[in-house]
C-alpha cells in the first residue's frame, strides 16, 4: 500500500494534501482541508500558510502522549491521527505483551473526544487486544484508577484537561507487563506501573505510530470491545471511601468542575465521607466542552473562580473546591475577610504542604491508609506493615517516601524530615512523582496531588478534594484552622513562600531565545541577594536526569527555576523565598514590642501574617527584575 505522507518535505505539496484527504476516514474534518487546499492553490497566502503549519509534520507523540488543536491534518488531533497512535500503540503492545494485550479507554466531554475513544477501541481489538472502554465523560483518575484495578497492559484517557477548548489530547499510561518488557531494572517497571508514560516507552510507541503507512492500512473492528458500567466508579469510590478520611464537624463547601466531568463523581465521594452541606456551582455543574464561564477553564488562571466565590458569599461557604476539566487537579480556597472576594485561594505549594503534612501526621499516629490498606506502589516489602510499625516515622519505615517536582516547594522536605521521613525531588510531571518508590504522597505546584498512589498512580483531584475537606473539617473540630495550621508548621519548618511567573508567547522561538540568554549571562542577583549556584539542569541535578531548565540560588536561599512549558507555550518561572523558624519567632517578637510601646494589646500574633509583607515584597522583587533581564 501507498504510504501517505504527513509533512511536506519541500514546500507547500498539493498531491500530499489531496493524499491526506483521501485518507481521512472522518468527512468533516476532509472537507476542511479541500476547502483550505482550494483557496491554497488559487493563491490564497493565508490558506497557503495554515497549510504548511498543518503539514509541518505529524503531532509529536512524547511523554505527554498527544495534544493540540482539533482540526484537520497531520499536525492537528483528529481521527486520523488517532487512528495512526492506536495502531502504534496496538503494535507496542503487540511486541511486548503479545496477542490478548489489554487496553482500557476513557474520555471527557471535549469535542471529538468520544470519537477518539471509540476508535482507539476499534483498532485495538482489530489488533487482537481486549479493548475496555470507560462510560463516557468520566474523569482522568477514574481511567488510571481502572487500569490498576483491571491490572491492564495500558490506558488511554482522551483528554486536554485544561486547555482552551479548541484542544484535546491523547495521554498513555502502561500496566507492568509492557514495562518489564522494555525495563532492564524490574523495580523500574513496578514502580512505574498504571503512570504516565515516560522514557523508552514514549519514543517506542511513537516509532510504532511513524511506521503507520496509512490511516486506511490500520484494521478497525466495528464491534467487539467491553464496555465497562458505572460499577466502575461505584468501586473507585469505594476506594476513596477505605482511605478513612471523614467528616469530623459540619463544614459548608462549593463545588465546581469548571464544565468538567468531575462534578458527579466528586460530589457523591464528598457525600460519602460524610459531607453533606454541599453546593455546586450550577453555572459549572454540567460537562460543557466549550467552557462558556471562564477565559481557561483552569482553577489557577485569574477569574476562574469566580463564580464560585459568588455562590460561597452566598451560602457563607467554609470551603471552595474546584477541580479542573478532567478532575486530576484540585484548588481549594479559604475565607479572607481581608480580600474583595472575601475568599483567598490557597497556592498549590501550601495545599501540597497541608496534605503532606497531614499525611505524615496520620502515618505517625497509625491511621493513615497506608498502613491499613497496605504500601504504596513500587514500596518494598517491609513498608507492608501494620499501622503500629510505622509510628514514630520513617526511622521504622525508611521506604515510606514524599514526593515533590523540582519546581515545587522544598517546604514538603522539611516537614517530612520533621516527622523522620524521606523526601524525593523529581522532573516536573506526575510520570515522574508517581515513579517514586515507595510513595505516599506525592505533589505538583501546579495543583497536582497524589493521596493515594496504591490505587491511582497519578495526580488525583477528587481523592485530594475530600482527603483535604477531611482536613479542614478536622481542624474545626479541634478549634483550628487551615491558616494556623500553616502557621504551626512554618514556626518549625520555616516560612517557604511561593509565586509563579509565566510568559505566554505566541512565537515560540521567543523561549529558546530566552533560554538560551540566561544561560549565556545569568541574572547576578535575586532581590539584592547575590546568587552563589546556578545549574543548568539540562545536565542533570542530583538525581534528577537532564531537562531543559536553569535554577538560581541565592546567599539569602532564594531560588528560582527557568523552564519552558511543556503543554503550552509558555516560559515558566518558579520563584521560593524563605525565612527560618528564627526570622519568624523575631519578627512575632519585634510586632509584640512595636505593640507595647504603642500602648497596644495584641491578640495572638501569626508568624505567616508578620512576615507575609516582607516575603511577598522579596517574590514582587525578584519577579520585576525576570521581567526586565528577559524584556518579554
Amino acid at each position: 500500500m501507498t504510504r501517505v505522507a504527513d509533512r511536506f518535505s519541500n514546500g507547500f505539496d498539493a498531491d500530499v494534501v489531496e493524499a491526506w484527504i483521501a485518507d481521512d476516514p472522518d468527512q468533516q474534518t476532509a472537507t476542511t482541508l479541500r476547502t483550505i487546499l482550494t483557496a491554497a492553490t488559487t493563491g490564497d497566502e493565508t490558506a497557503l500558510a495554515d497549510l504548511e503549519d498543518r503539514f509541518a509534520g505529524p503531532l509529536t507523540f512524547g511523554t505527554a502522549g498527544l495534544r493540540g488543536e482539533i482540526a484537520a491534518g497531520p499536525n492537528r488531533m483528529n481521527r486520523a491521527v488517532v487512528i495512526r497512535a492506536a495502531a502504534g500503540l496496538s503494535r507496542f503492545l503487540l511486541n511486548t505483551v503479545g496477542e490478548g494485550f489489554t487496553v482500557v479507554i476513557g474520555c471527557d466531554a471535549r469535542y471529538k473526544s468520544s470519537d477518539f475513544a471509540t476508535d482507539t477501541a476499534a483498532v485495538v481489538t482489530a489488533a487482537g487486544g481486549t479493548a475496555i472502554q470507560l462510560p463516557d465523560q468520566l474523569p482522568t483518575p477514574l481511567l488510571a484508577f481502572a487500569l490498576s484495578h483491571l491490572q491492564a497492559d495500558a490506558g488511554v484517557m482522551v483528554t486536554a484537561s485544561h486547555n482552551p477548548p479548541t484542544d484535546n489530547g491523547y495521554k498513555v499510561y502502561l500496566g507492568q507487563r509492557p514495562l518489564l518488557a522494555i525495563e532492564t531494572n524490574p523495580s523500574a517497571a513496578q514502580a512505574g506501573a498504571g503512570a504516565q508514560i515516560v522514557s523508552p516507552a514514549d519514543a517506542l510507541i511513537a516509532e510504532q505510530i511513524a511506521a503507520v503507512e496509512s490511516v486506511a492500512s490500520v484494521p478497525r473492528a466495528e464491534s467487539g470491545w467491553e464496555h465497562l458500567d458505572d460499577s466502575i466508579v461505584e468501586t473507585y469510590l469505594a476506594r476513596i471511601d477505605a482511605l478513612g478520611v471523614r467528616a469530623e464537624s459540619e463544614l459548608s463547601i462549593v463545588l465546581t468542575s469548571l464544565h468538567g466531568v468531575g462534578a458527579s463523581v466528586a460530589e457523591a465521594a464528598l457525600t460519602r465521607t460524610g459531607f453533606t452541606d454541599v453546593h455546586p456551582v450550577p453555572s459549572q455543574q454540567a460537562p460543557d466542552p466549550d467552557f462558556p464561564t471562564v477565559s481557561f477553564p483552569n482553577p489557577e488562571e485569574a477569574g476562574a473562580l469566580d463564580e464560585s466565590y459568588a455562590l460561597a458569599r452566598e451560602v457563607g461557604a467554609e470551603l471552595v473546591i474546584a477541580n479542573d476539566p478532567d478532575a486530576d487537579r484540585f484548588s481549594a480556597a479559604i475565607p479572607d475577610a481581608s480580600t474583595a472576594s472575601g475568599y483567598r485561594q490557597l497556592s498549590g505549594d501550601e495545599v501540597g504542604l497541608l496534605l503532606g503534612e497531614d499525611a505524615a501526621v496520620r502515618l505517625a499516629a497509625g491511621t493513615h491508609h497506608a498502613a491499613q490498606l497496605g504500601s504504596s506502589p513500587g514500596a518494598s516489602d517491609s513498608v507492608e506493615t501494620e499501622a503500629s510499625d510505622v509510628v514514630g516515622g520513617g526511622a521504622e519505615s525508611p521506604a515510606l517516601v514524599f514526593a515533590n517536582s523540582i519546581v515545587s516547594s522544598r517546604g514538603l522536605a522539611s516537614a517530612a524530615a520533621s516527622h523522620g521521613f524521606a523526601a524525593a525531588n523529581t522532573l516536573t510531571g506526575f510520570k515522574w512523582i508517581s515513579r517514586v518508590d515507595g510513595l505516599v504522597f506525592g505533589y505538583e505546584e501546579a495543583l497536582g496531588y497524589c493521596v493515594d498512589p496504591s490505587a491511582v498512580r497519578d495526580k488525583d483531584g477528587i481523592s485530594a478534594a475530600v482527603t483535604f475537606a477531611a482536613l479542614v473539617s478536622r481542624l474545626k473540630e479541634h478549634g483550628s484552622s487551615i491558616e494556623a495550621e500553616l502557621d504551626r508548621i512554618r514556626k518549625r519548618d520555616g516560612f517557604f513562600a511561593t509565586a509563579p511567573l509565566s510568559f505566554r508567547l505566541d512565537d515560540v522561538s521567543l523561549i529558546a531565545t530566552a533560554m538560551a540568554k540566561l544561560r549565556e549571562n545569568p541574572p547576578v542577583s535575586l532581590a539584592g541577594s547575590p546568587v552563589v549556584e546556578i545549574h543548568d539542569l539540562s545536565a542533570g541535578y542530583g538525581d534528577i536526569p537532564p531537562t531543559d531548565g536553569i535554577l538560581l540560588l541565592s546567599e539569602s536561599n532564594s531560588r528560582v527555576i527557568i523552564r519552558p512549558s511543556g503543554t503550552e507555550p509558555k516560559l515558566k518561572c518558579y520563584l521560593e523565598v524563605v525565612a527560618e523558624p528564627s526570622e519568624l519567632e523575631a519578627s512575632i517578637h519585634a510586632d509584640t514590642r512595636a505593640a507595647v510601646s504603642a500602648g497596644m494589646r495584641l491578640p495572638v500574633t501569626s508568624a505567616s501574617a508578620s512576615l507575609t509583607p516582607a516575603l511577598t515584597e522579596r517574590l514582587t522583587s525578584i519577579s520585576t527584575e525576570l521581567k526586565a533581564f528577559f524584556g518579554l
